[in-house]
């Protein structure tokens, strides 16, 4: 079965991927990380890896039409099964979604469908929510929704500050997504997102 990642930033979950990949825990060939900003750090932690990277700028393209087209070939030249979403910065068009449908994952920092945005961490942390959380989800025409497929709760402490909260959501992250691609690479995930019984 093979991956592509799209990410537009730093690539902390990328990197947790290609780990759990090294240690024998994901077993899933990654093929491709799709990105659309040239000077995201995520670009070098796949060359390192020697994972082949795709730059896919918006602006070159007339349309989104045509920018999803052009990523669309590259899914389709390496055979790609399944997309992990990884701090993507645009929004994929509704026919993006229809065609790759159960076959786009998304993770979030906070327990949808609280706290949705680019901004969960700090808005959980100005809310002085009790907890927040982790999800990771299969990705439908809306932002930010779609079928759950697992998350995980964090209490936010009164000694925490946002640099410790935004910390203790990225460990957990770089355990749950790799994790749930885990759990669809061995078929134990129905298409609404449910974890079938081992």
């Amino acid at each position: 079965m093979n991956l592509a990642v799209f990410a537009s930033g730093r690539g902390s979950n990328f990197s947790a991927i290609v780990k759990a990949i090294q240690q024998g825990k994901l077993k899933i060939k990654l093929q491709l990380l799709i990105c659309d900003q040239p000077q995201a750090p995520v670009i070098r932690r796949a060359q390192r890896a020697g994972v082949r990277v795709v730059l896919v700028r918006r602006e070159d393209f007339a349309s989104r039409i045509d920018f999803e087209a052009a990523i669309i070939g590259k899914l389709k030249e390496s055979k790609i099964n399944l997309i992990a979403l990884a701090g993507f910065m645009r929004l994929l068009s509704p026919e993006f979604v229809s065609a790759y449908r159960r076959r786009i994952m998304n993770i979030h920092p906070s327990l949808l469908p609280a706290y949705k945005g680019a901004h969960a961490i700090n808005d959980a942390y100005k809310a002085r929510a009790a907890f927040t959380g982790v999800t990771v989800h299969f990705v439908d025409e809306q932002v930010d929704h779609g079928p759950l497929i697992l998350q995980r709760k964090i209490k936010i402490s009164p000694k925490d500050s946002l640099a410790s909260l935004e910390k203790k959501i990225h460990t957990l992250e770089h355990k749950l997504y790799p994790y749930a691609i885990q759990l669809y690479v061995s078929g134990r995930l129905e298409s609404q997102g449910r974890v079938k019984a081992a």
